[in-house]
């Protein structure tokens, strides 16, 4: 394996529930992803593993601690350095796909590429690309609605891959998802991933699924409690 791409050091975050009592949800996490490397996190739900995804991802902030990103410590670092490392470096999967309804296909995969910065020519060269690689070529200009359930969650992941980052975050990709297509997608996000050579944390309480990756970590009552190969 690489270089570590994404460190969490000691990583605690608590939440206010309609109390004046805080809920800890993340109690003291440590966990270190390198470069090529997938690890699945498992954990039931209400474990805390959204939130964990969530302050990984910088959509979040911890209460304490450290989340470094490719040597780069961000916990403290401004909206404006945040928000830059989120687009240019992390790809978010959600378990429903949350696509922009009135776009495209394609059109989906090219936003976030221009917000970036591309033109869009090469957006839409390198949307084309990827969603060709996961067999949508002739769904391109097919909005959500007229897609499957399996077919639009392809779109999410080929959005969240789109600008090349260096770690993909997926919470749940296939929750939604029955049984066959759950695994067809599933087998789709991680062989796009390793061909990229990225590192990426998926979160599942499905083990099977988990035991596909290499490394599980697991995640009870907000503490990472053991590793398994």
């Amino acid at each position: 394996m690489g270089n570590p791409v994404l460190q969490l050091e000691d990583v605690w975050k608590s939440y206010r529930r309609g109390t004046p009592n805080e809920v800890e949800v993340l109690r003291g996490v440590d966990i270190e992803i390198a470069a090529g490397e997938i690890i699945g996190l498992l954990a039931p739900s209400g474990a805390g593993k959204t939130t964990l995804l969530f302050v990984s991802g910088l959509i979040e902030e911890a209460d304490r601690g450290r989340v470094i990103l490719n040597g780069e410590l961000l916990t403290t670092a401004s909206d404006r350095r945040r928000t830059l490392a989120r687009r240019r470096d992390i790809g978010i999967v959600y378990q429903h796909h949350h696509l922009l309804p009135e776009f495209s296909a394609v059109e989906n995969v090219v936003i976030p590429q221009l917000v970036e910065g591309k033109s869009r020519t090469a957006a839409h060269r390198q949307a084309e690309r990827v969603l060709t690689s996961v067999g949508l070529e002739s769904r391109l200009a097919h909005r959500p609605a007229e897609l499957s359930g399996g077919e639009q969650q392809r779109v999410a992941i080929c959005r969240a891959l789109a600008n090349q980052p260096c770690i993909v975050l997926a919470d749940e990709p296939t929750g939604n998802l029955d049984p066959e297509t759950a695994d067809q997608v599933f087998r789709m996000l991680l062989n796009q991933v390793r061909d990229a050579g990225m590192a990426a944390l998926v979160a599942t309480h499905n083990r099977e699924l988990a035991t596909r990756m290499d490394r599980i970590v697991h995640l009870y009552r907000g503490s990472i409690k053991s590793a398994s190969g």
